[in-house]
């Protein structure tokens, strides 16, 4: 069966992350398949003017999918045809999401617990709408439920043109590595395509996840969020190692898509601060990791899962994007939304090293907040 996805690769649905300029700054560096954040059916089908902003498509985003959470088909088909009329290239349900606010209305990983009622979304989403349907899985809700073979299957009876595998249960969170063995048996079970999700950092990880499963994708979450770059090294098959100055320009151009987006007004740029901040909490955990160096430790254990100490260094550029501290990732946004040039971020950048906290305050985010 045709993939509904051109590219291997596919940047996850993240909430908040998956904003339009981030997913600009991810095609500017290989992405061709992106996804909206996670948007609720229902506000959507009444109209609210923020789910529905969640829709917008940017117009260098080759293929665009729309991921919606939604507890029954007479909400999610209206919605998707929402998504449809705006440039959607296809539609994703999720049934993974582990995030209260979706579980306990019925939607996310809750329809993980009710098979055959996710059957019925997906099976009337596949009759109403003229694009393809996909749908996002976790292997199960709880570890003593794992039934991600019986709820694949399922969605490809009920005609769906793609299924990603999250390699985790609803209650591992990301308390556990992902398990691309069992992604290996969904792939070898159902004849749609199917695409893995989890603990993706390095093009060498990715190679190996790819290998190890079979899948005919992967889907980019928080490895994305820490290096945008990350498309490009997968697709070429080699680090880009960026350095400190590399980096601000990157972080500057994603400043700018922000100022485009939200706008000049103190609002907007407030909004842009606001993002751009956000994103800094998994900036800031950026290292080189080379595959001479890691590629055997990240076979023992994905490097997204392990705590890996910051390279020494005494420059203090590299100090102040490697800063855990919520203070500082706004005070870096606001120097980046502001400086004129790369050369005034950095000069700003290295003045704000003299106001570093110690270490070991907290950056005060969930890895929950970003989905993927």
């Amino acid at each position: 069966m045709p993939s509904p996805w051109p590219d291997s690769l596919i940047l996850a649905p993240l909430t908040k992350g998956g904003n339009l300029p981030f997913r600009r700054l991810c095609v500017d560096f290989g992405a061709v398949v992106t996804m909206s954040e996670m948007a609720f059916a229902g506000p959507l089908v009444r109209g609210f003017r923020k789910e529905l902003a969640l829709l917008r498509k940017g117009p260098t985003e080759p293929c665009f999918g729309v991921q919606l959470a939604a507890s029954k088909p007479e909400t999610a088909i209206p919605a998707a045809r929402a998504a449809l009329e705006r440039g959607a290239a296809f539609i994703d349900l999720n049934a993974g999401c582990p995030i209260p606010e979706a579980v306990h209305k019925g939607m996310g990983a809750y329809l993980l617990d009710r098979p055959r009622h996710l059957e019925r979304i997906l099976q009337e989403m596949t009759r109403a709408l003229e694009a393809p349907v996909t749908v996002k899985l976790r292997s199960g809700f709880k570890d003593s439920r794992i039934n991600v073979m019986e709820t694949s299957r399922l969605a490809e009876e009920a005609g769906v043109a793609g299924i990603v595998v999250h390699g985790r249960t609803r209650e591992q969170r990301y308390t556990r590595a992902a398990d691309w063995d069992l992604v290996g048996q969904v792939v070898k079970a159902r004849k749609v395509p199917v695409a893995g999700n989890g603990d993706i950092l390095t093009w060498y990880e990715a190679r190996d996840r790819l290998t190890q499963s079979g899948a005919a994708g992967l889907m980019l979450g928080r490895g994305a969020l820490i290096k945008p770059w990350l498309f490009q090294e997968i697709h070429e098959g080699r680090e880009l190692a960026l350095s400190a100055s590399q980096r601000v320009a990157v972080y500057r151009r994603l400043a700018g898509y922000f100022r485009e987006h939200f706008g000049e007004d103190e609002h907007g740029r407030q909004r842009s601060v606001d993002f751009l901040g956000w994103h800094f909490a998994f900036f800031h955990r950026y290292r080189p990791l080379p595959a001479e160096e890691w590629l055997e430790r990240s076979r023992e254990h994905p490097l997204l899962q392990t705590r890996l100490d910051p390279v020494p260094t005494e420059d203090p550029l590299e100090m102040v994007l490697a800063c855990p501290a919520t203070s500082i990732h706004r005070r870096i946004a606001e120097i980046l939304l502001l400086s004129g040039d790369d050369g005034e971020a950095e000069e700003r950048l290295v003045e704000l090293a003299c106001e570093l906290p110690p270490r070991g305050e907290s950056p005060g985010r969930t890895e929950d907040q970003a989905g993927g």
